[in-house]
This record gives structure tokens, sequence and C-alpha cells, in this order.
């Protein structure tokens, strides 16, 4: 194992690791979900959250298959947490470091690494790197600018889960103790209350033989009251029904089995606002008998909303605003089996601009830029009855349209869809008119896949384009 860098303090590190009790804990969904979309939204097959202990490389989260619980000698995350900041590595074979380790050695072994360190609070109250969020991949690529942003973010998102954790199982242990030991709760108290109001967290206890409520100031304040605690159905009334519903059977099946509750809701204040709100909850015993729920509740708006965003950029073009390559390959799959299961209508549209390489020749990069972006809102026009678009790359757009009525009749929603793809485009005093040749197709009997589907679609723009070499060879250019 290599010596520590100056700056760096082993001992203290350690220390914040190890005050987190999470080593070797089982997979929580806030945790996969966020390396999932680490991987989605930098485009790699392989993505980590990782936990340096003082001689191996724990992971608590993974997308793809890797195995890299290693020991820390060969774990390319210690190089991160030992730097000041991201590593990245764009061909690990091609990296003195990195050549003979194991991971990249092996035949098909790593061959890309780009990871964020990831920090907890010592209980000397530094910043300590405990881990990193990875992406990995079995080829060498390249790594720019934006996605080395994003990788940031995304480990300060999981600091942010790491830290919610922690207080949250502490906000439980303190909620508990409140009831069990009086003599301590003034110094408690404080405590908690400078907790909840930094991590917008409430505690909660419901005596299962008085039926009685009660709440501390936290929870008072994530949900926007001044007055006294609700009862139990009151406050499920703050749940959209839903919500309210699963709230209800996740109490339910606690008060039956015992076992402990995380789940996370939309709900509303007092004052009509929305919020989400994440809650944990567990059984409290008194001579062995169920005595009472202690939960603690969090306002988690501002990480969901930012989860949230991640989401729709990972899965949306910047330029057009619809919908890029991957997310079209998940809305087309879901869509066939929609086909296949229940008999829902499905068409398949296929968009290749005409002569688009002409306007950009001839009235600039800028131009076709907004002639793409014309094009994404008309793919987004009423008439279309929710059908989702996607822009597969260049010039060439793709529809998914469910709608009965425009299904039933491919040839009629060819025509409407080229003749609202008609775009005039003016530059420099030059007048131009932007097109588009659509191909398109239903699924057939025989047909399995979204491939089958696809491949079907082509042939028939092509076909299109072919029927068009005589009567139309480029956008239509006039002077100003």
């Amino acid at each position: 194992m290599k010596a520590p860098h100056g700056h760096y303090d082993e001992t203290r590190r350690l220390a914040a690791l190890h005050a987190l009790d999470l080593l070797d804990t089982d997979a929580e969904a806030e945790f996969d979900a966020m390396v999932a979309l680490a991987a989605q939204l930098l485009d790699c097959p392989m993505a980590l959250l990782t936990l340096i202990d003082r001689d191996r490389q724990w992971v608590k989260a993974r997308a793809g298959e890797v195995d890299a619980n290693v020991c820390r000698g060969d774990a390319i995350c210690d190089h991160t947490i030992r730097d000041a900041g991201p590593l990245v590595v764009e061909n690990l074979r091609a990296d003195p470091r990195f050549t003979t380790n194991p991971l990249v050695a092996a035949p098909g072994g790593l061959r890309f690494y780009a990871g964020a360190p990831i920090h907890a609070v010592a209980p000397d109250g530094t910043r300590r790197a405990i881990g990193a969020v990875c992406v990995l991949d079995h080829r060498a690529r390249r790594f720019d600018t934006a996605g080395l942003a994003s990788l940031e973010r995304l480990a300060t998102i999981a600091e942010a889960l790491i830290a919610s954790r922690a207080v949250a199982r502490r906000a439980v242990q303190v909620a508990r103790e409140h009831q069990q030991q009086a003599a301590e709760i003034a110094g408690r108290d404080l405590t908690l209350r400078q907790a909840e109001r930094i991590a917008q967290i409430g505690s909660w206890r419901y005596d299962l033989v008085a039926g009685r409520l009660d709440w501390s100031e936290g929870a008072s304040r994530v949900h926007a009251l001044d007055g006294p605690p609700l009862n139990v159905s009151d406050a499920l009334d703050h749940y959209p029904p839903d919500a309210r519903a699963r709230v209800s059977a996740a109490l339910a099946h606690t008060i039956e089995t015992g076992a402990p509750f995380d789940i996370e809701e939309d709900f509303i204040t007092a004052r009509g606002d929305r919020r989400r709100l994440h809650s944990m909850a567990e059984l409290e015993y008194v001579d062995g008998r169920p005595a009472a729920i202690v939960g603690v509740l969090q306002d988690v708006t501002d990480r969901y909303a930012l989860e949230q965003q991640l989401r729709r950029n990972a899965d949306t073009d910047p330029l057009t605003g619809v919908g890029n390559r991957a997310a079209f390959g998940r809305q087309l799959d879901a869509a066939l089996h929609r086909h296949r299961t229940g008999g829902t209508p499905l068409l398949l549209a296929l968009v290749d601009l005409d002569g688009f390489k002409a306007i950009n020749d001839t009235l600039g990069h800028l131009a076709g830029d907004d002639v793409l972006r014309h094009v994404g809102s008309a793919l987004g026009a009423p008439w279309l009855m929710g059908s989702t678009a996607a822009r597969l790359g260049g010039d060439e757009f793709a529809v998914v349209v469910e709608s009965p009525m425009l299904a039933a009749e491919p040839e009629r929603f060819r025509a409407l869809l080229e003749s609202a793809l008609r775009i005039p485009v003016v530059a420099s005093g030059i007048s131009m008119t932007a097109a588009g040749t659509v191909g398109v197709a239903t699924p057939g009997p025989d047909q399995r896949s979204a491939r089958e589907l696809i491949q079907c679609a082509d042939a028939d723009l092509y076909a299109a384009k072919r029927a068009r070499v005589g009567d139309r060879r480029g956008p239509e250019r006039r002077a100003g």
C-alpha cells in the first residue's frame, strides 16, 4: 500500500468512515439508483460507489457487471481518495500506475476509469475522503469536462445521501432514547432540534396503547404547522391518495410484523406546498410487547428535484428538447411490450431531414441548429397526441405513436408529419425551406423485437427517399 501524502491523514479518514456504520450493510435503493444514474448519464457500462477501508475496497452500490470488492492495493479508487480532486484515466493500460493491476491486466480487463472522491465529516470536524463514485469501461475512451462536472455533482449527491442516512439513523436512536431516558432529555433535545433544522428532519412517536401521536418541533416545521401534533388520520391526509394508501399499508405492516419501514412519497404541507418526504420508522417494545412506533421524517424535496433533473438531462437531447437515442430505445421497448400484451396500437416513424447538409453549408451551423430546434418543437405539437419523439443523431429523428387515431392510418400520418416538417429558414438574405422524409412501420405478427420494427421503418424511409429523387434533391432555395 502506498504511503500517504503529506495532507493525507489515514487515522482521521478511517474515523470518518467507521463513524458512518456503512461498511458491509445491505443494498439501499437510493445508492443503487444513484450509480445507475451515473452509468446512464455518463454512458458507461459500469459504475460504482466504493468505500476504502483500512485494507480493502468495499462496494456499497454497483451498476453493471464488475467485481470490485478487492484489496486496497488493487483499488483504483484508492488513488482517487489520496489526490485532491477527481481522477480520470482514459487508458488504464497505457498508465504505468495501473499496467500490472489485476483489474486491468486480466483478459478483457478495465481500460477506462473516472472517479470523484466522496467525503464525510470526521469526529474532529474535518472533511475526509472515504471513497469514490466512479464509472468504468472495458475500452479506452475520451472524457470531456462536462462529463467530469456531472461526475463531481453525482459525488455531491452521494455525500448528501450518506449524510442524510447518518442523520436519519441518529434521529431514530435519539427519538427512542427520548422516551427511555428522561433524565438525559434536556441536552439531547437541543442537539436534536439543531440536527432537525439543518437536515429538515422531524421525529415522531405513535403510542399504540393510547392512540396518541407526539412529534418534535422539526416535524411541525416540515408540515408547516404551528399547533399541537395531528392525530394519525390528519397526518395521513397530508399525502395524496395514492401515497396515503402506501404509507398506511407500511404502518400496518410494521405494526403486524415488527419490520421497520423506509419510504419516500409526495406530500402536501398545511400551506398547500407540494414537497417530497422520506420517512423511516420501527417498533418500540416494552416488556417484549409492541408499545409504539418511533420514526423520523425528512423533507428531501431539493435532493429529489436534483435527481429528477439529472434523470431528465440523461434522457434528453439538449439541442432539440426531445428524447435522445437511449430514451428512444426504452420507449420503443415499452411500447412494443404494451402492444404485445395489451393490444395497444403502435406505429414507428423515422425522419430524415432532406438537404440538411446544404443548409449548414449555405446558411451556417447556427441556421442548422435553428432547423433542428424547430423540428424538436414540431415533434411535440398537440396533434401528435402524446407521441414520444427522439433525436437519434445528426438530422435523424424517430416518433413512437400509440394514438389509435394516428396509428390507424400510417400513410395519412406520414403526409401530416412531412407537412409539419416543412420549415422556412432565412439567413444572410437567402431563404431556404427544410423538409423531412418519413418512413413508417407497424409491428407485424412475426416481428419480435424493436430492431426488426426499426429495420422495416428504415426500409420504408429509404424507399420514400428513392421515390423523391426526381422531384426533390435538397432544400428549396431563393434569394432574398
